[in-house]
């Protein structure tokens, strides 16, 4: 149920990704709309450890292997990976008989299913049976459709060797938690030299210590030769954009990599180079996919396209309402960030054909 707080389990009296201090918080990722300061008490999966505890600095986290339960109160709890981000998961709640899943954000691979097309830096996407399911939809719309990574990597590797070649900085913005590490898992760093924003460097930190295999990187204020730069891709946050932290690669070339990408218009609006459709949400054949994998009987939406996603789901002869919640869309870098300045003004009409694709 909902509460002022939050999204609320009465019989364990515990919330999930609450947006007011609680006393017992259970954490699905640490992007920082679904995992905020002050709660006196915090429960997550035990990758996401690392990255909580940066992010949020001292807190009391009790933590729980994927796959792992506890009971509270009557209540069975359990993390399952999202494939979002470095340790992200659906939390699965069972409570006389009766199974829901809240999957905070996820990732999962399309319509196709290959593996190959499962986020590289987390845990791919574990489909959980249930009764009822509170999914995302952040990409609710059948106009979002992922490309395969092969062919994104190829894309983001071409413009960054073309930059090196002409003597110019490749800078690419992408948000400092899960989609810095997604670029730097899928390029190609033989191209030249990597050199990363401050606020991306700790996470990187924390990403190799969990095991995740990334490419060497160098904080970009430590980097003092300026042919190493003019060759080098350049990983910072969106928050860069026109600062006069960007002065020292003088003649530079500027991407955004985004699933907002995939809209016309948005790069125009973001006033960069080139756009790259990358993100580490469900697109919308992914998001049906893994609705339809719960067998859930009733499922309930949140932030996103909420009122498209219902519609789809009524007209499959399923259960659907929405939650309001105070989630972002955008996986900021700030507290209470939300995709206001990235999300368009208005929702395209649901193509006729839209469950025939999915």
């Amino acid at each position: 149920m909902q509460r002022k707080e939050g999204l609320y389990c009465p019989p364990g009296d515990f919330f999930i990704d609450p947006w007011r201090p609680v006393d017992r918080a259970v954490i699905t990722h640490a992007h920082a709309d679904h995992a905020r300061r002050g709660h006196a008490h915090y429960l997550a999966a035990a990758p996401a450890e690392g990255v909580l505890r940066a992010r949020l600095g001292e807190i009391d986290l009790q933590t729980l292997p994927y796959g792992e339960a506890i009971e509270h109160h009557g209540v069975r709890v359990s993390f399952h990976p999202a494939g979002h981000v470095l340790g992200s998961a659906q939390v699965r709640l069972e409570h006389q008989g009766h199974v829901w899943v809240a999957s905070g954000d996820y990732y999962v691979a399309g319509s196709s299913g290959d593996p190959r097309e499962d986020n590289m830096t987390c845990a791919p996407f574990e489909p959980v049976r249930c009764h009822c399911f509170i999914t995302e939809s952040t990409f609710g719309l059948p106009i979002y459709r992922w490309q395969p990574q092969a062919e994104l990597f190829a894309a983001i590797d071409a413009w960054w060797r073309g930059n090196a070649e002409a003597g110019r900085a490749s800078l690419l913005m992408g948000y400092s938690f899960g989609k810095a590490q997604r670029i730097l898992k899928g390029v190609d760093p033989s191209i030249g030299p990597i050199v990363v924003h401050g606020a991306v460097e700790p996470l990187n930190r924390v990403y190799r210590e969990a095991g995740i295999a990334l490419p060497p990187t160098q904080l970009a204020t430590e980097v003092a030769d300026k042919a190493l730069l003019n060759r080098a891709l350049v990983v910072a946050p969106p928050s860069v954009q026109g600062s006069p932290w960007t002065r020292r690669f003088g003649d530079y070339s500027d991407a955004f990599a985004s699933g907002w990408m995939q809209l016309r218009g948005a790069r125009r609006r973001r006033s960069v180079d080139r756009g790259f459709v990358l993100s580490d949400h469900a697109d919308w054949p992914g998001l049906l996919r893994a609705i339809m994998a719960t067998g859930a009987e009733r499922v309930i939406v949140t932030h996103g396209y909420e009122a498209v996603m219902v519609r789809w789901l009524t007209e499959q002869g399923l259960e659907a309402g929405a939650f309001e919640t105070e989630y972002g869309d955008s996986d900021d870098d700030e507290p209470g960030a939300n995709a206001a300045s990235a999300t368009p003004a208005a929702e395209p009409d649901l193509p006729a054909d839209a469950g025939d694709s999915a």
